[in-house]
């Protein structure tokens, strides 16, 4: 017996609804059953198919002019311009299960946050605005909470888009050292915990570029840290700690000390000079990590949500609009948010497109990823 792969190519189905129209010979009445309700109202296209549409952009990183041109050798017309109409509505449809994902991501106790450029079109040329990202993974210390991601988009980079995403939270926050979240910790009600990846990515740098063995000490170092974060993962906000304040307090504290000293020995405005004053500053700021086991040693849970927004954007380049960009927002939130729960994003968008015309906007949360079984 001999087996092969074989591939049957995706095909194109016309779902016929047929409607008996029945009159009354008594008194000239007309019945007829009414339409299913449809995610698109006097729309064509079926939960599958914007689902499918959906997943093709802002999963598998294909633009709507190549979905057009896939769909074409199949003998289907659906103009870009179509495409995008319909993505736009569906979003707006499922705008509120993205808010409701928000909602739980601000409650709670730590999250990770990050933002990345995104071109807009302008008039005369492509504006630089921002995709936000605010994730939330208890993973890693043993909750039972599932995973979520939520993004927001702005036209800009101001401090103020931040400060309103995350006006309620209360807790602490994973991020690099952009100034734009000096308000939040301010106010009193975010506490920083920096990113120790940042201050290694330096170091990193360095060692490229001259090969110093300050650098390569120092990326050791820090190696060490994630060694004990192998050991700790999975395990209790507790066994974390406890084992954090044995195993890798000592370490961090040597390596503060081991920083300050080569600092003083180095001509002071060298690269490897301003990577360990970068490191110095940064470290009071990652220290709280080792005494509370819900926080991570670094950023890297939000810099990975932002990795299917860099793929896309090399690909479709730019958003046409503002909003474009929020529809951009709500999709990454919906289809990113499905993936780190282990859900398939396109079977479980035709369900939730399937329902949510019809389903009361007061028990939202029932359509989440991590409560429906596509």
């Amino acid at each position: 017996m001999t087996e092969e792969l074989e591939y049957i190519p995706g095909r194109f189905v016309v779902n016929r609804i047929v409607r008996p129209r029945m009159a009354c010979s008594g008194c000239d009445t007309i019945c007829q059953a009414p339409l299913p309700s449809r995610p698109i109202e006097r729309g064509r296209p079926s939960p599958g198919l914007l689902a499918h549409v959906f997943v093709s952009k802002y999963a598998d990183h294909l633009p709507l002019y190549r979905q057009s041109q896939i769909y074409a050798r199949e003998g289907i017309d659906l103009d870009r311009s179509t495409l995008a109409d319909r993505v736009g509505r569906s979003t707006a449809l499922l705008e509120p299960l993205a808010d409701a994902i928000g909602r739980y991501v601000r409650t709670a106790q730590a999250i990770f946050a990050d933002d990345t450029p995104i071109k807009m079109q302008a008039k005369q040329k492509c504006a630089t605005a921002r995709i936000w990202t605010y994730v939330r993974d208890e993973q890693p210390w043993g909750s039972s909470d599932p995973p979520a991601a939520w993004y927001r988009f702005s036209t800009d980079r101001e401090g103020r888009h931040p400060a309103d995403h995350l006006k309620t939270i209360k807790g602490s926050m994973h991020a690099d050292g952009y100034s734009g979240f000096n308000q939040l910790y301010r106010d009193g009600g975010v506490n920083e915990v920096a990113c120790s990846a940042h201050v290694r990515r330096k170091f990193v740098d360095v060692y490229k570029a001259s090969g110093l063995e300050i650098a390569e000490e120092a990326i050791k170092r820090i190696a060490e840290l994630y060694q004990v974060e192998k050991a700790v993962r999975g395990k209790s906000p507790e066994e974390r700690a406890a084992l954090r304040q044995q195993d890798a307090t000592p370490i961090f504290d040597d390596l503060e000390t081991w920083l300050d000293a080569q600092l003083r020995r180095i001509p002071g405005k060298s690269e490897l000079a301003k990577a360990i004053r970068y490191a110095l500053t940064r470290m009071a700021k990652m220290r709280p990590y080792l005494d509370h086991g819900f926080l991570d040693l670094d950023n890297n849970t939000a810099e990975r949500a932002m990795r299917s927004v860099a793929l896309g954007r090399k690909n479709y380049l730019f958003v046409g609009s503002e909003g474009g960009g929020k529809a951009a927002a709500i999709a990454y939130t919906l289809i990113e948010t499905a993936k780190l729960n282990g859900v398939d994003p396109q079977a479980w968008l035709t369900v939730v497109l399937e329902r949510i015309a019809d389903h009361p906007v007061n028990r939202i949360d029932d359509l989440l990823s991590w409560k429906i079984n596509p």
